[in-house]
Parts: C-alpha cells; structure tokens; sequence
C-alpha cells in the first residue's frame, strides 16, 4: 500500500513538473523557424538583386538621354554600367549583359535591356521542393527620345 501511495505521488509529480517543456518546444520550433528565417533572407535577397536590376536599367535610360543618336546612346550605356553596376547592392557586374537600342517601330523610344544571372544567389540552395523564381533576371526600362 505504501508502495502504491508512493507510486502514486511520483506520477503526479511527472506530469504537474513542466522544466522541460520550453528545451521539448523550442527543440521542435526551432528547425521550423529557421528554416523559415533563412527563405526569408534568400528570397529578400533575391528581390534585392532583382529590383538593383531594374534599378541600373532605369539608370542606364536616364544616362542615355544625352545622346544625339543611338550609337552615343549605346556609348553612353556602356560606360554607365561599366562605372556604376557593380556598386549596386546583390549585383555582380561580371554576371550583367545589356542591350541598348533604338524601338523597332518609330526610333521616338530608346530601350535599355539588362540581363542578370542570378546562379550564385542563395536562394538555390533552399529546398528543390520549394517554387523558384528564374535564375536569370530580365529588367528593361524605355526613355523617349527627342524630348517633350
């Protein structure tokens, strides 16, 4: 009987003490939470880089305003990105290509093409599980020429 009683008081004393409890709960979130945290950080880095992208694009347009025809256009594109992208956050200025040309239609639009490639982003090394973006970033941005 005393046995039984003692027996009795030990569960009880299991199942009321509750140290563990936060080393059981965090043991099972945390993996959940930074696996979470750091596709939070690959993905922002990605718009990042993607929006630094649209960034040089609309840049390069607003340089080659000051061209009279579109080889100074293109003259002044090249040195542009030359100069300044590889000062753009999550851009590397090796991995850029470009394209600066006139509009088919009419040559009243100057268009400014930039291409990125985005392999060595970390997003990729998340789950393969998980929707990705496309490992190249395409921006253009399109100023008018000749004025108002």
């Amino acid at each position: 009987m005393v046995q039984n009683l003692i027996s009795r008081l030990r569960k009880r004393a299991f199942r009321t003490e509750n140290s563990g409890t936060s080393a059981v709960e965090f043991a099972l979130l945390a993996p959940i939470f930074i696996l979470l945290l750091l596709g939070m950080v690959a993905y922002g880095i990605y718009f990042g880089a993607a929006n630094s992208i649209q960034q040089i694009a609309a840049d390069a347009a607003r340089t080659a305003i000051a061209g009279l025809n579109q080889t100074e256009r293109q003259t002044l594109v090249a040195a542009f990105l030359a100069n300044n992208a590889g000062g753009y956050p999550f851009v590397d200025a090796s991995k850029l290509t470009y394209q600066a040309n006139d509009s088919v239609a009419d040559g009243s639009q100057f268009v400014v093409s930039i291409s990125y490639d985005a392999r060595n982003l970390p997003i990729w090394n998340l789950f393969p599980g998980i929707a990705m973006p496309g490992t190249t970033i395409n921006r253009q941005s399109t100023i008018r020429v000749g004025g108002i």
